[in-house]
């Protein structure tokens, strides 16, 4: 992953813009240019995170006249968990990109005891991903002071 990495944090604003948009909406469709004017970034970064959330089943888009996007499903049935694994395909966490000096003790020992916290450190977090939904953010970010 290297830098940090928004793709999670642009992917649940867009999830919850669209929660709270789209059933105002006789059609309940909405573009990627009305999301990017939310997100305050380029349509170009929404296609592209909508893309992985439809590939995930989190949304649908519609062709044609009256093109645009939709949730697939209820704002309540789709986790923070659900937004990460569309969106981040890489680990929070990772080792090396080379492999460390095997003739340094801990350049031999180090991988696995790191890739074991790591396990534990993501599934963690996965799990408290899995706590909250689009429709629980939606209700906190309406209701909170600004």
């Amino acid at each position: 992953m290297g830098a940090n990495s928004s793709r999670m944090t642009v992917a649940t604003h867009t999830l919850t813009w669209m929660a709270l948009v789209c059933p105002r909406r006789p059609d309940g469709i909405v573009t990627s240019d009305q999301i990017a004017d939310s997100v305050n970034t380029n349509p170009v970064v929404i296609r592209r995170t909508l893309g992985s959330l439809r590939d995930a089943g989190l949304v649908e888009s519609r062709r044609g006249a009256g093109a645009g996007w939709m949730l697939a499903r209820a704002p309540e049935e789709i986790t923070l968990r659900d937004v990460y694994l569309a969106v981040e395909p890489d680990p929070l966490l990772a080792l090396h990109a080379s492999t460390p000096n095997q003739k340094c003790p801990v350049g031999t020992g180090i991988p696995p005891v790191l890739r074991e916290v790591y396990d534990r450190a993501q599934e963690a977090m996965v799990r408290e991903l899995s706590s909250v939904t689009v429709a629980d953010v939606l209700r906190e970010t309406v209701t909170s002071p600004s």
